[in-house]
């Protein structure tokens, strides 16, 4: 098990005024006012504002934050100061590095990343700052998301999705999935399009255990074996195509991809932006740390 940490941070901050007058007059007036600022209750009220400066400043620590994502969005609901990365792979290495204090990133990915025996032994996470749910983002009015869901209740069903679940160690996570048909598009319908060129495009980025390459090089991970066993279903390829996260919903518009399966936090942005399936998992955003 994961030691947990409370990060603690003390800020001392020391405040003059000089105050200079010009003739008799001035100096007088500067000798009250810098006797008023002495009396208590002027004091206690610079105290005060000094704090609540303070607090709008966040706590002092430098949060490395992956761009476009909850982690970025739970930093800046917490007035922390940020230092935005392409990946939360990145945030990571920033906090081994020493360049960043802490990292914000996802608990799931915090479970596989950190600790002993995985790629960051000497890091762990403390906070956790949010509860969130993951799905899949499709190009506004597809019906790719309705197909997903389809694929979600029958795997659930027949227990494929928890086996690929437990290959991750993503099974307590895991969201039921209930039974539903596919709602084929009349119009437009994004899945005849898929199946007329053959391939699904997936949107993602490197984030172990949802979608990470294996010694040989392929994509692995909950998320890849969910997409790609989708793509079998559709009778299509799957191909993963590395995105900037910042620009996943520009990247579906565009055609450039088809879907973004990537633990996807289903945020109020996506979810009016995208076509989002159902919750798939549980999660959380969380804040990483050197373990000592």
């Amino acid at each position: 098990m994961k030691k947990k940490f409370a990060l603690m941070l003390a800020i001392s901050m020391a405040v003059g005024t000089v105050l200079t007058g010009c003739g008799n007059a001035a100096a007088s007036d500067g000798a009250q006012e810098e006797a008023q600022a002495d009396t208590p209750e002027n004091a206690d009220a610079a105290g005060a504002e000094e704090t609540d400066a303070s607090s709008s400043a966040g706590d002092g620590l430098v949060y490395a934050v992956e761009a476009g994502s909850a982690g970025e969005a739970a930093a800046q609901d917490n007035g922390y100061q940020t230092n935005v990365v392409t990946s939360q792979a990145d945030a990571l290495m920033e906090v081994a590095a020493g360049t960043s204090d802490a990292a914000i990133i996802d608990l799931l990915m915090a479970g596989a990343m950190i600790g002993e025996g995985t790629s960051y032994p000497g890091l762990t996470h403390t906070t956790e700052l949010t509860t969130e749910e993951y799905g899949v983002g499709c190009r506004k009015g597809s019906d790719l998301a309705s197909y997903i869901n389809a694929v979600f209740g029958e795997s659930y069903a027949d227990g494929t999705m928890q086996e690929i679940a437990e290959m991750y160690g993503v099974q307590e996570a895991l969201v039921a999935q209930d039974t539903v048909e596919f709602a084929a598009s009349t119009e437009d319908s994004d899945v005849a399009y898929i199946q007329e060129k053959g391939s699904l495009i997936v949107g993602i980025t490197e984030f172990e255990p949802m979608d990470y390459k294996d010694e040989a090089g392929e994509w692995i991970g909950f998320d890849a074996d969910m997409a790609r066993l989708t793509a079998e279903k559709l009778g299509v390829e799957v191909q993963f195509v590395v995105i900037d996260w910042d620009n996943k919903i520009m990247e579906l518009e565009s055609k450039t991809i088809d879907v973004v399966w990537n633990g996807m936090t289903l945020t109020t942005e996506t979810t009016s932006a995208m076509e989002c399936t159902n919750a798939y998992c549980n999660n959380a955003q969380v804040i990483v740390v050197p373990a000592n």
